[in-house]
């Protein structure tokens, strides 16, 4: 009998603090491969914080990360707790491309430059190689022609999906997108909001952090809506956005359509 595919990312009951403020209570979610998973919620609800987390950007208190099933191990407890292998923290980001919401481009680099560099640098690829897959996921995400340009020489929507191919040059096992859209103006969010649909047509796991209800409906599998560091209700989009039980959440999404 085989063994069922153990999810790219696995958080169990993750709580993290600063200081006083718990910003996560004990928060469990789950990215089985080429599912979309949304992360919904007001300010301040905990939805970044649990990304950075995810990607080892940020320290966890207590809680459990596993990718592909391999736990991440851990030295110390409470706030003096970290990860115990710096290696394996590598080798974790590396196959958890995170896109932030501001762009996060080398602006001293071309977009050519910028979607190269971490496949040279970090994983030792061939310069050669890494050019051809750099040039073709830029011609994916709509800007093949701006290659020699430089961050500043571009729309903040073109910034944003060089960010995308940035991110996908690392042939990374899941996509984390923290708030992709909400620096942008409507016009340009869509630009950007084209292109995370078809990653998600493509069966690309992701996990989204976003603002943008249209979005988080159109693409996931699944939806997590986070109030005050615990998920309030979660399930597929339809429901969630349909049927939603809870009287927060029903809040939350009359006044996020106003």
């Amino acid at each position: 009998m085989t063994e069922p595919t153990p999810p790219v990312l696995d958080i169990r009951d993750l709580r993290k603090s600063y200081g006083d403020l718990e910003v996560l209570k004990g928060v469990s979610i789950s990215a089985p491969k080429g599912h979309v998973v949304s992360l919904i919620g007001s300010s301040g609800s905990g939805k970044s914080t649990l990304l950075r987390c995810a990607n080892l950007l940020e320290d966890s208190q207590q809680g459990e990360i596993l990718f592909e099933g391999e736990p991440v191990r851990w030295r110390g407890t409470g706030p003096a707790r970290h990860p115990a292998d710096r290696h394996q923290v590598i080798r974790i980001r590396t196959n958890l491309s995170m896109v932030f919401q501001q762009f996060n481009l080398w602006s001293h680099m071309t977009i050519l430059q910028n979607v190269m560099e971490a496949p040279v640098t970090v994983l030792g690829e061939d310069r050669h190689e890494v050019e051809g897959r750099a040039r073709s996921l830029l011609d994916k995400v709509g800007i093949g022609d701006k290659c020699d340009a430089f961050p500043a020489q571009l729309s903040g929507g073109q910034q944003q999906r060089a960010a995308i191919a940035r991110a996908l040059a690392m042939q990374p096992r899941a996509l984390l997108f923290d708030e992709p859209t909400s620096a942008l103006d409507p016009e340009l969010q869509q630009e950007v909001v084209r292109v995370i649909k078809v990653l998600a047509e493509e069966g690309r796991t992701m996990i989204l952090v976003t603002h943008d209800m249209r979005l988080a409906a159109d693409v996931s599998d699944h939806v997590v809506f986070l109030h005050q560091g615990l998920i309030e209700e979660q399930g597929p989009p339809q429901k969630v956005f349909g049927a939603p039980s809870s009287t927060r959440l029903q809040q939350f999404l009359s006044a996020t359509a106003a």
